[in-house]
């Protein structure tokens, strides 16, 4: 079990997050999945028999001395890092001429400077597992939507994926930006409902997350969109 890989999710107690955290505990990873949420962690932990192989910790992925918590916490327990998945995150569902202002701040926080955050305290980890970056972005961070501040801020994590890998691929590290379409999660539970049309489920996404991290050493694939067949854009 030394040896065996170990992955950091951030937003890791649901959704997409925790699909996540299954697959790769079914394939011989250590896992922690940090949250706000700690009786949510603590039920997915019980969902699971609460195995060795997991750490559930409640932090803020926008909090910097919360996520450094977590990463130092992650290395004391299981020894090593060798991913981190920046996947934390949820939209205010409003728009920039006729929305709240209010739910904004948290959401850009949460959005954009959690990832860096992430990536800031773990990447001294991460150089010497020579591992791998995983930012869950969307593709309304590729495609323009009339006054979507989260798109903004998923565009903001586009960016944020490419200029980091060319900052850390000299030392071996891998990024991988995953931008999905509309999946079936709690996200869309302040929308009210789901939107119409097909859904991914979490499950179908995770597979495309752990697909990249498990790529053979010395391959870094960069960028992933995945939409339900049926999603025009």
């Amino acid at each position: 079990m030394t040896d065996s890989p170990v992955a950091l999710i951030t937003g890791g107690g649901s959704g997409i997050g925790a699909a996540v955290a299954r697959r790769l505990l079914d394939a011989g990873h250590r896992v922690t999945v940090t949250g706000r949420g700690e009786e949510r962690l603590r039920e997915f932990a019980e969902q699971l028999g609460k195995p060795e192989e997991l750490l559930t910790i409640r932090g803020d992925a926008a909090d910097y001395d919360q996520v450094r918590t977590a990463v130092a916490a992650t290395v004391e327990r299981f020894g090593r890092l060798d991913t981190v998945v920046a996947n934390a995150g949820y939209a205010t569902h409003d728009t920039v001429a006729e929305g709240d202002p209010d739910g904004w701040r948290d959401m850009v926080l949460t959005n954009v400077l959690g990832p860096a955050l992430l990536i800031r305290a773990s990447i001294d980890r991460l150089k010497k597992t020579r591992g791998r970056i995983v930012l869950v972005g969307s593709v309304a961070g590729h495609v323009h939507t009339p006054g979507n501040i989260y798109g903004a801020t998923k565009w903001a994590v586009t960016g944020l994926a490419e200029n980091t890998r060319r900052q850390v691929t000299e030392y071996g590290v891998g990024v991988t930006l995953i931008s999905p379409g509309r999946v079936e999660t709690p996200f869309w539970d302040s929308y009210g409902s789901l939107p119409p049309g097909r859904l991914l489920t979490s499950d179908q996404l995770a597979e495309s997350v752990v697909w990249a991290i498990r790529q053979p050493a010395g391959v870094d694939v960069n960028t992933v969109v995945v939409r339900p067949v049926g999603q025009p854009v």
